[in-house]
């Protein structure tokens, strides 16, 4: 008998997804927002966006042609560990939780290829198959919120009722047909606190009653796909980030109270290192520390340029506050 649905779904918790669900490999109407997106000009430098590798993500099965379903997995990365506003010490650089273990594509694909040997187990008839971690052309999370993994808020994130936004995606075309999951309904409300506590105002209206990212204006951007010097107009409201920003998420409150992971892979090794100490780092010394984590997308000379904005940014604020010390107060 073929495999169902929900057999896969208990074979994917099995591999260790904290979520799974299934989607259609058809087009989805998100195709057409993605290319009014690109076409403002919002993708930035990110050339894959908006060449042909963009053009392929109009149809899941420009990737397998003979693609029926999608499984949409989700792999929790939260940890016990403090939140941007928790990092108080103008000593210390800030880097996003996604980043404070191993590289999460290199763990979601084994966990994925460990799937499609189960799925072969209790399948028993042959199928065509290709896992999408992060670098393929789809749109990844229009397909996990169709899957019914959650929606897309208004920081643009996938949010889950229960796992909040602190999870990585995957996922795994086949050629079996399955039943589809349905997408939930947006929680998001009238809340905009995302949209308030970003620094650069990157989120803005998508002119369709909701609200984009413009990536020319994201942190997260600009410390790890800007290649050369950061817009002088933004530097300030970089901070101390030196890979990645957290901040809409942080400020979230579906994940207020999001469970953690249990996978020692994503534990912190790096989150908030002293800038003066990553500064003196050679690029012998970078290639051999994050070469096996996703600091590696930003290359040296981009982390480097992020460490001495940092250190730039810091060193105003203590002599900003230096000097407000020494004002006499009003009588």
């Amino acid at each position: 008998m073929p495999i169902t649905a929900e057999q896969i779904k208990k074979l994917a918790q099995a591999c260790g997804f904290e979520l799974a669900g299934i989607a259609p490999a058809l087009p989805l109407d998100d195709f057409a927002r993605f290319q009014d997106w690109r076409a403002g000009g919002r993708a930035g430098e990110m050339a894959y966006l908006t060449d042909r590798r963009g053009d392929l993500r109009s149809d899941p099965r420009n990737l397998l042609p003979n693609a029926q379903s999608i499984v949409c997995v989700g792999k929790l990365y939260n940890t016990d560990a403090p939140h941007t506003a928790d990092i108080a010490d103008p000593d210390r650089g800030w880097i996003s939780r996604y980043a404070w273990g191993r590289d999460y594509h290199d763990l979601l694909r084994q966990s994925l290829e460990l799937l499609v040997e189960r799925i072969a187990d209790m399948h028993g008839e042959p199928f065509e198959w290709k896992i999408c971690v992060d670098t393929a052309p789809l749109l990844e999370r229009s397909y996990a919120r169709a899957a019914g993994l959650g929606w897309i808020g208004r920081n643009t994130c996938l949010i889950n009722q229960e796992q909040g936004s602190w999870f990585f995606l995957g996922e795994l075309l086949l050629s079996i047909p399955l039943a589809p999951d349905s997408p939930p309904p947006d929680r998001c409300g009238t809340c905009r606190r995302c949209i308030d506590a970003c620094p650069t105002e990157a989120l803005v209206p998508d002119g369709c009653n909701g609200w984009t990212l413009d990536s020319r204006r994201c942190v997260s951007y600009l410390t790890i796909e800007k290649r050369g010097a950061l817009p002088d107009d933004l530097r300030r409201e970089i901070g101390n980030h030196l890979f990645g920003c957290d901040i809409c998420q942080d400020v979230c409150p579906w994940n207020r109270d999001a469970p953690l992971t249990s996978d020692q892979a994503f534990a912190p090794a790096e989150f908030a290192p002293h800038l003066d100490a990553v500064a003196r780092l050679t690029e012998k010394e970078f290639r051999t520390r994050f070469r096996h984590s996703p600091l590696w997308r930003a290359k040296y000379a981009g982390f480097m340029r992020n460490v001495f904005n940092a250190i730039s940014n810091m060193a105003g604020i203590e002599e900003s506050s230096c000097s407000s010390a020494g004002k006499p107060s009003p009588s």
